[in-house]
């Protein structure tokens, strides 16, 4: 029948063997040929959609598209405000303050805002060739200084208007999602408020 559910076993079957082996495709062509990993993963979709046509609208509604619309606006102004210089600007203003352990907190603080709504990897590829000239000009730990960073900028990745929050917030299942989403806020708000202190008086400090 048509309309027939998947019977479900403990063994996957040949559309996750097949969906397994598109991901491992895609991570190896980004990472290892340096292709463009959106056209990848468009690729992998058709694929998946051309072998199983049966179920291929089943699929399509299952994706969350509210969340999918938020994180490519979201994604799409960082890069604006990337390509403008914002950022870069904000970050050279902060290592021409003169105190160096005062401006690696600010560089924590701005990683971490900035992260939350966008990628990870992005930001730290953007602001680790601007803290060269800080770490050149003090006696700051390099080492410190870079894990602070990638501290501040990765424990923020629970904020729904990243790529990794808003995967939660589009899975979760059998909650009240108004209220989940206050909560993922509120607790982002927190991590945004405490963590790059943490992460500076824990990896920065010591070594200033």
């Amino acid at each position: 029948a048509e309309n027939e559910d998947l019977a479900v076993s403990g063994r996957p079957d040949w559309r996750q063997w097949l969906t397994l082996a598109c991901l491992v495709a895609l991570v190896v062509g980004a990472l290892g040929f340096h292709l463009e990993i959106g056209f990848l993963a468009l690729a992998a979709g058709a694929l998946l959609a051309l072998v199983d046509m049966r179920r291929q609208e089943k699929a399509v509604d299952g994706v969350s598209w509210s969340t999918l619309l938020l994180v490519a606006g979201m994604m799409t102004y960082i890069a604006m405000l990337e390509k403008a210089g914002i950022i870069e600007n904000i970050s050279e203003h902060a290592a021409g303050l003169g105190a160096p352990v005062a401006v690696a907190l600010l560089l924590c603080f701005t990683v971490a805002i900035t992260s939350a709504f966008a990628s990870s990897t992005a930001i730290l590829t953007a602001i680790i060739p601007i803290a060269v000239p800080l770490l050149l000009s003090s006696h700051l730990s390099a080492a410190g200084l870079i894990a602070a960073l990638a501290v501040s900028t990765t424990i923020v990745d629970t904020s729904p208007f990243s790529t990794n929050g808003a995967l939660v917030l589009s899975n979760a299942r059998g909650v009240d999602g108004r209220r989940f989403y206050r909560q993922i806020i509120g607790y982002t708000g927190g991590i945004v408020a405490l963590g790059p202190v943490v992460a500076w008086g824990a990896l920065v400090l010591p070594w200033s």
